[in-house]
């Protein structure tokens, strides 16, 4: 099934979707990688506060590559998620509503994606020029220092993507294999 929502992403859009659901994304998101992951992790364990208000918001694994002249942002595909899997339960717990990125996800996420009623989105990777024509805006808010690996606040338009994990647990990695073993 084919929805639009519109990012930040409530608990109840969240709940809303289903795994293998088509969802096109208009809003704001932010994109956060590895080293991003880590020191917003120490700066918790600091009892700091986070660079952004994670309540609501989707987190996208992506590092860009330099913007081309009048483009907001280069090449934007999605990273490996479960090189985030250490941090993203936490983050989750924190009211953090959707991740996108691909590829599998640790037990420990899948339950804090149920635990939270959250959702794992994938992008297609491989399609990262494609996707980047839906950013028409891309900020570094946090971490500079990191370049590609900056948090940034992107606006996007009709982003495309999959949703992989629902609030229930489906898997679509899991149905997939299922359904295509009894063709």
């Amino acid at each position: 099934m084919d929805k639009h929502i519109t990012a930040p992403i409530t608990k109840e859009t969240a709940r809303s979707l289903h795994a293998g659901d088509y969802v096109y994304v208009t809003g704001t998101i932010y994109t956060a990688r590895d080293a991003a992951h880590k020191r917003m992790d120490e700066a918790l364990d600091r009892g700091e506060l986070l660079p952004i208000d994670i309540k609501d918001q989707a987190i996208y694994y992506m590092g860009p590559s330099p913007a081309r002249e009048g483009r907001p942002i280069g090449s934007a595909g999605p990273t490996t998620a479960s090189r985030m899997d250490k941090y993203a339960p936490r983050l989750l717990d924190l009211g953090q509503t959707a991740m996108i990125g691909k590829g599998k996800r640790s037990q420990a996420v899948i339950d804090a994606v149920v635990r939270n009623g959250c959702v794992y989105l994938a992008a297609i990777g491989g399609a990262g020029a494609l996707l980047s024509k839906c950013i028409k805006s891309s900020e570094v808010i946090a971490y500079e220092d990191l370049g590609t690996e900056a948090i940034r606040k992107l606006q996007v338009e009709n982003l495309p993507l999959i949703v992989v994990i629902d609030s229930e647990g489906n898997n679509l990695y899991e149905t997939a294999i299922k359904e295509y073993a009894k063709i």
